[in-house]
């Protein structure tokens, strides 16, 4: 299966510029979720527009690629980067996000393991308890059997923990930049778009973020 891990990373973000070098633990959360992604075996890519991020991810393990372009959000970085020859040979991608230090090889596994499947677009989620359902930096996942049905980061008494990945065919990644945002994707800051083609991996005790990150949330 030829497959790469894209891990976008930008240094010049609204809400947190350089968050990705924040120290957790004494080593830069980039690292963190670089060296968990390259565990896995599979190529791994840091997508940033930062040189100092790129030379982080390399001394962990990862190739980077450098694009300045402001996207929108992560998923239109990994589907900008796919256009450059580096990723020609790749007919399927996963989407880790650079923010997300304690992923683990099983969830990456489990996402490539729907895209085996069948599926176009998959993701992962696990429970979620009500402190977390009030959480507006916490993004809900509505799901129905299968498929994931909707994302949010409002205050909701039911639903799951949506975790920071995703699986892509090339298709379904080239396809996402030519969709027409709706008002909520715009207002939520989330890729809303994708939803319906997405299924779903349940991770009981997947991951839980360090009070180190929590706090400069």
């Amino acid at each position: 299966m030829n497959i790469a891990i894209l891990i976008p990373a930008r240094y010049a973000s609204t809400r947190f510029p350089g968050k990705p070098l924040v120290s957790l633990d004494g080593k830069p959360m980039i690292a963190r979720v670089a060296e968990a992604c390259c565990a896995t075996g599979i190529d791994t890519y840091a997508l940033t527009d930062d040189k100092t991020i790129a030379q982080v991810a390399k001394a962990s393990g990862a190739g980077a690629y450098i694009d300045s372009t402001d996207y929108d959000n992560g998923t239109e970085r990994c589907a900008g980067a796919i256009k450059s020859s580096l990723f020609d040979k790749y007919s399927y991608f996963i989407n880790v996000q650079g923010d997300m230090p304690d992923v683990t090889p099983d969830i990456i596994f489990a996402v490539r393991d729907l895209l085996v499947q069948g599926a176009e677009v998959a993701t992962a989620y696990t429970d979620m308890d009500e402190i977390e359902r009030l959480n507006l930096n916490t993004v809900k996942m509505i799901k129905g059997t299968d498929n994931a049905q909707w994302f949010g980061r409002g205050f909701a008494h039911y639903g799951y923990h949506h975790l920071g990945i995703y699986g892509y065919t090339r298709n379904a990644l080239s396809f996402y930049p030519i969709l027409k945002k709706t008002q909520e994707e715009e207002i939520e800051k989330l890729e809303l778009d994708l939803k319906e083609a997405i299924k779903s991996q349940d991770f009981e005790k997947a991951i839980k973020l360090r009070d180190e990150l929590k706090k400069l949330k």
